[in-house]
């Protein structure tokens, strides 16, 4: 019998995303340096855009994620989390995939770009089913394990 802790989904995709954050700032305040010695300076910005990209996508992120959690623990109602200042921001910038795949970007800041994009899209599913439950009246039910029914009612 497994004797860990069980945890949400919420929960869990809230620590890969400090995780993820915390590694991003260790990059750029450790990594960045050391990479930039050898660019030019149109590969500087491009890094430095990219930077920003990553950035704004796990702001995104964990902004809703925290919102998520006051929501689940009763901290804030379903109306206050209807309301626009807790809606995930959907923004061409963070939705798009460039720089994944661009040789010239360093390789640690190619996987930092993968990684966020995958928990912003995952973060905007997310959002888009509770969304529309909370429209036809249900409330989300993130308590459920991996493999179970994340929203009172439906399935993902």
């Amino acid at each position: 019998m497994n004797t860990a802790k069980s945890t949400s989904l919420i929960d869990r995709t809230f620590d890969e995303g400090v995780a993820l954050t915390l590694e991003v700032r260790n990059y750029i305040a450790y990594h960045e340096q050391a990479d930039r010695r050898e660019m030019d300076l149109n590969q500087c910005l491009q890094v430095g855009y990219q930077h920003t990209r990553v950035s704004a996508r796990l702001i995104q992120c964990m902004t809703w994620l925290l919102a998520m959690k006051a929501l689940l623990a009763g901290e804030i109602a379903p109306e206050q989390f209807a309301a626009p200042q807790y809606q995930f921001t959907r923004s061409e910038e963070c939705e798009n995939t460039t720089g994944q795949d661009q040789e010239d970007l360093p390789p640690g800041l190619r996987s930092l770009l993968e990684r966020s994009h995958a928990l912003y899209s995952r973060i905007q599913r997310l959002d888009s089913m509770v969304r529309a439950k909370m429209e036809a009246g249900e409330v989300p039910n993130f308590a459920m394990l991996a493999g179970g029914p994340v929203i009172a009612g439906g399935m993902m």
